[in-house]
């Protein structure tokens, strides 16, 4: 008989680990009272723009807070900082997603009950971060007008561990000639009855609907 490959018994205790760790993880959320919501996309997609506006109108309503996971440099987490919530910026290195002892480690020190929100900015990738559970009420999947219509069949696995897909840019969608019927089809092919909001976070259409949505999900 053969042996099961030395890498997928690895990969697969690794995944255990992180469940693990995502379980309690959730737990100390709901205690706290803190809602979680994780953002997921492909570099380029204004995820942080759309974060960053959405930490600034939240506030001063709620409490808000974000990690945000990049490979390299603090960039994000400067910019984030402008919103005046507090932020923490988690430098993954050579891995391309969050995982949820990052996240653990991320929050010592943190007192959560003083948050009604903890967004968390996943790494720019499709691939990865689906397969990591981050103890996450909420998990976005964020696609621009940019990138074509097919980025669902593409990546369908991300979608489906997806909550909500938000298709951000819109103000270019006419530029670019994106054919809106075609991705809400790709969307509901992968994910039927997911949810889709439209926004831009450059003009500020579709925000009030997506506050709206984190008010009264």
């Amino acid at each position: 008989m053969t042996k099961e490959p030395r890498l997928v018994e690895v990969r697969r205790n690794v995944l255990k680990h992180n469940d693990v760790l995502a379980r309690a993880l959730r737990e100390r959320f709901h205690e706290a009272g803190v809602r979680v919501v994780s953002l997921v996309s492909s570099p380029g997609s204004g995820k942080t723009e759309f974060l960053e506006k959405t930490l600034t109108r939240l506030q001063p309503e709620f409490r808000v807070a974000a990690l945000v996971g990049d490979l390299a440099t603090e960039n994000d987490a400067r910019r984030l900082a402008r919103s005046k919530a507090k932020v923490q910026q988690i430098v993954t290195g050579t891995v391309c997603h969050l995982d949820a002892d990052m996240v653990t480690r991320a929050l010592e020190g943190w007192e959560l009950r003083e948050l009604d929100f903890l967004f968390l900015e996943n790494v720019g990738n499709l691939v990865c971060p689906s397969s990591y559970d981050l103890g996450e009420e909420l998990r976005l999947v964020l696609l621009s007008v940019t990138e074509g219509e097919d980025k669902p069949l593409k990546y369908p696995t991300i979608f489906n561990s997806a909550d909500v897909a938000v298709v951000t840019k819109i103000d270019l969608a006419a530029a670019v000639e994106f054919d809106w019927a075609a991705v809400e089809g790709n969307i509901q092919r992968v994910r039927p009855g997911m949810r889709v909001l439209r926004v831009s976070a450059k003009t500020g259409e579709g925000m009030d609907a997506w506050i709206e949505f984190l008010r009264h999900p």
